[in-house]
């Protein structure tokens, strides 16, 4: 065989052990290479003696060596001797080139086309092309890795942009709402307005800025209930959201299900006073500097993994400085007239009637929700502390167990009663002010504040405390509040990765696309897109109209 089907056989299984750092089985590769450049029916002699899975695997210690080495050494290394020294001098060189360092002025090839022609016409000893070839597959393995860092770089910002379909969506119900009384009908109607606050239904809450999202979390939950009639949805958005979100709603409705469309604008207990650190992380310039600025600006993409790179990247997400994403934490003065509530993202979809979530005792904790610190996918399900504080910080290492088990946010059941009992919302609070370096005198000074107080007053130096988006000060605030639910309720990781068990995708009562590959995105998975387009309905005119269609 000729040696470009060689390389092209070969180099990509050595590609692989380099990128895995396996340089001593790269340097065995180049042993065989060399030898094989020089002459090519000597190689072809020597591979033939190879076992096929050894042609891809290991090359030390193996017979072809010893073959290459009687036949080709005398050629490489100008001298005819014994087959056992030769081969002894071929790995001496090989270990010298592994332990030195290569010349910062060595002019490389440009392809490896190049290298050959240049090693035949210049005759290159052995060591030569050995440290040449090293060279540039230490050149290759930066580039390689430039160009993950450069993939993760445009998957992050794919994943923070807003699809031209759900954009036109929006305008486009926005103007309806204007102009079509239909679509500015109350919802709900008024005799159903008392349901609002009935706590012998089954109260949802959702909020959300992405129309389409929040059509496919309400639809997917209502078709899935075994008793719809008993479901009433509270959907918050955003002021330039509320009036297409309305819309929407009012032209589909729910049946029999009641929902309400609210914007934050309309909550009279949303106030300066009342929330005054979170306007400060959607408007202080050093946070949002954090999250929309370079994000590769004085990063040492040496020190640090692609994958380590990309959970950062999902930590920088913009949503995490939107207000809609810290909702969550003042439900109780939301809705001081509710008692139990279920909490949901906008990236979820509902296959299970999720009544019996109500019946579950909490045993006086606060938050039931699914543990993240167990399961078989173990990059989701390995999470604990440890994955989101830095305990390198003193004052972490000394106040928080760095295996203490997380929790996943996504789908949570509330016990708002037992909330409106504990200090969580300060404890929020006081996290985020010394994160933003902002003092708030309105803050009541208790235990659990002082306690945050002393272990977050260095956040604010670079953000280095914690790692991923809104969940940490969760983590600390509801510490000691949260009981476990079974993982079937909530399964997590469909947008992360596109090796989810289907099977396990199809058993779980609620299936959550958190991660950069969300489903409404060209970069969301393939095969775990339909589970979340069969509650699309894409005969929708005002989805045609904004060419949202079925892939």
């Amino acid at each position: 065989m000729g040696w470009r089907c060689f390389l092209r056989q070969v180099f990509p299984n050595c590609l692989g052990c380099l990128r895995n750092g396996n340089f001593p089985l790269v340097l065995d590769w180049i042993t065989i290479c060399a030898a094989y450049v020089v002459d090519d029916r000597s190689f072809a002699l020597c591979v033939s003696v190879l076992p096929k899975h050894q042609l891809y695997g290991t090359f030390f210690k193996i017979s072809g060596i010893d073959c290459l080495g009687r036949r080709l050494g005398p050629r490489l290394l100008g001298r005819v001797d014994d087959s056992g020294r030769l081969v002894r001098d071929f790995y001496k060189i090989l270990n010298e080139v592994k332990a030195g360092e290569i010349p910062p002025d060595l002019k490389l090839p440009d392809s490896f086309d190049q290298l050959v022609s240049d090693m035949k016409n210049n005759q290159y000893d052995a060591k030569t092309f050995a440290i040449m070839l090293r060279g540039m597959m230490e050149k290759l393995e930066r580039e390689i890795r430039e160009s993950k860092f450069a993939e993760l770089m445009n998957k992050h910002f794919a994943a923070s942009s807003i699809p031209k379909g759900i954009h036109c969506l929006s305008l486009r119900l926005t103007d309806e709402y204007s102009s079509n009384a239909h679509a500015r009908k109350q919802l709900p109607p008024p005799e159903l307005l008392p349901l609002l606050s009935d706590n012998s239904h089954h109260h949802f809450i959702l909020s959300t800025d992405n129309i389409l999202a929040a059509s496919v979390v309400v639809t997917s939950t209502v078709q899935s209930s075994l008793k719809p009639e008993k479901i009433v949805f509270h959907v918050i958005t955003d002021k330039k959201t509320y009036a297409g979100m309305h819309s929407w709603f009012a032209l589909n409705p729910v049946n029999p299900a009641v929902i309400e469309i609210k914007g934050i604008h309309q909550f009279d207990w949303l106030t300066r006073e009342n929330v005054p650190v979170l306007e400060a992380v959607e408007n202080q310039n050093g946070i949002r500097n954090y999250y929309h600025g370079n994000h590769l600006a004085g990063a040492n993409l040496s020190d640090t993994s692609p994958r380590k790179f990309a959970s950062k990247l999902q930590a920088r997400s913009p949503k995490y400085i939107s207000l809609l994403n810290h909702l969550r934490i003042y439900l109780p003065e939301l809705f001081p007239n509710l008692d139990k509530v279920v909490f949901l993202d906008d990236d979820v979809v509902i296959q299970r009637d999720l009544s019996p979530l109500w019946e579950i005792d909490l045993e006086g904790k606060v938050n039931g929700a699914v543990e993240t610190c167990r399961g078989e996918d173990d990059w989701v399900m390995s999470k604990h502390f440890r994955n989101y504080f830095n305990f390198s910080h003193p004052l972490i290492a000394r106040n928080l167990d760095p295996d203490e088990c997380a929790w996943a946010y996504g789908m949570n059941i509330f016990d708002l009663r037992a909330w409106r009992r504990t200090s969580i919302r300060e404890t929020y609070h006081s996290w985020l002010k010394e994160f933003l370096g902002i003092w708030f005198c309105n803050v009541p000074v208790t235990q659990e504040y002082l306690l945050t107080t002393s272990l977050w007053q260095n956040l604010k130096s670079n953000l280095t405390m914690w790692k991923l988006g809104t969940l940490p000060p969760a983590l600390i605030a509801f510490k000691g509040l949260v009981h476990p639910i079974d993982p079937s309720w909530h399964m997590l990781g469909l947008g992360y990765q596109n090796n989810t068990n289907i099977e396990s995708v199809k058993k779980a009562a609620v299936i959550h696309y958190n991660g950069q590959s969300k489903p409404w995105l060209q970069i969301g998975f393939e095969h775990l897109r339909p589970f979340w387009t069969k509650y699309v309905n894409y005969s929708n005119d005002f989805l045609r109209n904004c060419h949202i269609l079925e892939s």
